[in-house]
């Protein structure tokens, strides 16, 4: 199979990744978070980092479901700094806490985030390879609005790439066997 020339070919984690997930319509709200999460923790570094790291980010972090993020108090953000399994940025993880309570208030406004972010974004894939560049109109929008109610890092690049990743963009290249319309 050809895949996108940023895959890591040697790493049968970011294959698996690429291949089933990234860029594919996500529609699950909790998988919605976790990305969302992900995405801030790699910020500064990679995301074959993270993505290495991402088991052990699901059990640090109650498999992302929002509402027990939410609800962690200075003890436990504490155990999670000193968690060498997962990234131990402070400011990362107390912003994880705060998003996780924004994220829940915008679920209960607009019945799911996929509907908050579809309400940006429209009800089809946007498509556009991932190298033609790393903010958009659209990131610029749901980024600001997220800051606005709460978040942090949510810039947007942050958001864009997690547009990528969720499937809002499908964002293959044209040397990729799953760019859109490419014959196989």
């Amino acid at each position: 199979m050809d895949r996108c020339k940023w895959v890591n070919l040697n790493n049968p984690a970011y294959i698996e990744y690429h291949d089933r997930e990234w860029s594919q319509p996500q529609e699950d709200d909790r998988k919605l978070f976790e990305l969302l999460i992900l995405e801030g923790f790699q910020a500064g570094l990679s995301w074959e980092c993270i993505l290495n790291k991402r088991a052990s980010f699901q059990e640090a972090f109650d498999h992302f479901d929002p509402s027990v993020v939410a609800s962690y108090g200075e003890e436990k953000k504490a155990q999670l700094a000193q968690n060498a399994a997962i990234v131990r940025n402070k400011r990362k993880i107390d912003a994880a806490v705060k998003n996780a309570c924004v994220f829940l208030a915008i679920q209960k406004e607009y019945g799911s985030f996929l509907a908050y972010l579809k309400g940006f974004a429209g009800p089809g894939v946007i498509e556009e390879p991932y190298d033609s560049h790393t903010t958009s109109p659209l990131s610029d929008a749901i980024s600001k609005d997220l800051k606005k109610r709460g978040m942090s890092f949510v810039g947007s690049t942050i958001i864009y790439s997690y547009l990528q990743a969720v499937g809002i963009i499908n964002a293959h290249g044209p040397e990729c066997d799953l760019y859109p319309g490419r014959k196989k």
